[in-house]
């Protein structure tokens, strides 16, 4: 995946990239440098944050190999200068340690010179009576490769990747506004919205969702929405719930290849989460109910989803409304 992506980021930039064929340090090393030179002198737009993160990725890689077998031999020799009964109380530990590197050496099918020479450098402490005798048991204490922090902390990638395709996809509502214009009505800032809400600033997806139902409310034609598998990420339980679910009872609505409903039922739903979330008075929940009823009412019978999505909206105010005055 990291090739991948790292394809898509270079591939509009001068400087040319090889496929990678094979995770070696000398290669993984080459593709940071790329990443790096592209982002030296650019903005630090989300693209560019993503380059850098994948520069990350690649010194990461680089690391781990050739230099992870070094580290081996390191953590072998530490144990090996250990006094006699240090050692006897951590030769299965030791042991281990040393199978695991001559597994991990064999399973290498490019080997640099170094490398080699260190293994044969050791290689005569596997048949010693010491290792020969032990109990080969599981110890993670001397191992340097089992730590949290030997991992890639892949949640600030994921969390870019994310940010760019709520770019990408604000920027495709951008042009479908423009050219579809004439012909129905389209708010750019729904995915916008959904991503604020699920970063947690429902403060800001309030405000978006909000302009949005006064925007689409008595629009004669509104934009549809499909809930396909990759825009799960940004949608809420509930919402995935009722999709999931309706799917399961209504044999016409599995048939077809996506869900869908529209702009505005999402914007009513999303206005009126954020308002729950952030405790706002009865007043304000009674106004946002008075848009559901004329939603209700302009979708027609069949738009099914639409219809569950004001309804489950409407319910969720009810209940609030009930629980408050009955406090």
């Amino acid at each position: 995946m990291l090739d991948a992506l790292s394809t898509i980021c270079l591939q509009s930039n001068p400087v040319r990239h090889r496929q990678i064929a094979r995770h070696s340090s000398v290669l993984s090393l080459s593709q940071a440098a790329k990443l790096m030179k592209v982002v030296v002198n650019n903005s630090r737009s989300t693209v560019q944050l993503i380059e850098i993160e994948l520069s990350k990725a690649y010194l990461h890689r680089a690391l781990r190999c050739s230099t992870e077998f070094f580290a081996y031999y390191l953590n072998i020799k530490f144990q090996s200068v250990i006094t006699y009964p240090l050692v006897a109380q951590t030769s299965s530990c030791y042991a281990d340690i040393l199978q695991r590197y001559a597994k991990r050496v064999s399973e290498i099918r490019h080997l640099f010179i170094g490398d080699i020479i260190l293994y044969k450098s050791l290689i005569s402490a596997l048949q010693s009576p010491i290792c020969s005798t032990m109990e080969l048991v599981h110890c993670s204490r001397f191992d340097p490769f089992v730590t949290p922090e030997s991992e890639m902390n892949t949640s600030k990638l994921a969390t870019l990747l994310q940010t760019c395709a709520v770019e990408h996809l604000t920027t495709y509502r951008q042009l479908e506004a423009r050219q579809f214009e004439s012909v129905v009505t389209i708010v750019t800032t729904d995915f916008e919205a959904l991503y604020a809400y699920k970063l947690g600033d429902y403060q800001r997806c309030l405000q978006l969702s909000t302009q949005n139902v006064h925007m689409l409310l008595c629009a004669d034609r509104i934009r549809d929405v499909q809930i396909i598998p990759m825009f799960i990420e940004l949608f809420d339980d509930d919402i995935v719930s009722l999709t999931a679910l309706t799917r399961i009872v209504n044999r016409e609505f599995r048939a077809n290849a996506d869900a869908c409903t529209n702009q505005v039922t999402l914007s009513l739903y999303r206005m009126t989460q954020c308002q729950l979330k952030l405790r706002h008075s009865l007043m304000s929940l009674a106004k946002t109910l008075s848009y559901i009823e004329i939603a209700q009412r302009r979708h027609p019978v069949d738009r099914s989803l639409d219809l569950l999505t004001v309804k489950l909206a409407e319910r969720k105010i009810l209940m609030y409304s009930t629980m408050t005055m009955n406090n």
